[in-house]
């Protein structure tokens, strides 16, 4: 029996493989994340404590914006997930020296980290797929 995609990615062969996993990892995370950053009180005392409290909303929009484009980009326009995951991965790079910066402990940086690596490779693969597909 043959298993079929919900979702059509006509440069993907398998639902299951690991960009799509990938994909969809972030984007998920990273509408839960936009949401919290942009409604929730911790959010608002974690961005003070980081120093950006003008930058809360912003971040957020730009993380649901991110989501939004790295799922829309996987089904119809694949440019539109590579320029999603850059900016998430730009984000995430320098969500992690923040944390660096002030101090927390690695532990609580890591996450930081795991997404900007996450979507660095996002990145990439979409990148072959944009530019060097047939």
């Amino acid at each position: 029996m043959e298993m079929r995609s919900i979702v059509k990615a006509p440069h993907l062969n398998s639902i299951m493989d690991f960009p799509t996993l990938a994909t969809f990892i972030s984007a998920f995370s990273f509408l839960f994340y936009g949401t919290s950053c942009v409604s929730t009180a911790h959010m608002k005392k974690e961005f003070q404590r980081f120093g950006y409290p003008r930058q809360r909303l912003l971040t957020g929009y730009l993380q649901l914006l991110g989501a939004a484009g790295l799922i829309i980009g996987y089904t119809f326009a694949p440019i539109l997930a590579l320029i999603s995951a850059i900016g998430l991965s730009l984000m995430m790079t320098f969500g992690f020296y923040v944390r660096l910066r002030i101090r927390d402990p690695l532990i609580a940086a890591s996450p930081a980290l795991i997404y900007a690596l996450l979507n660095i490779y996002l990145s990439i693969h979409y990148t072959r797929i944009v530019f060097m597909a047939n």
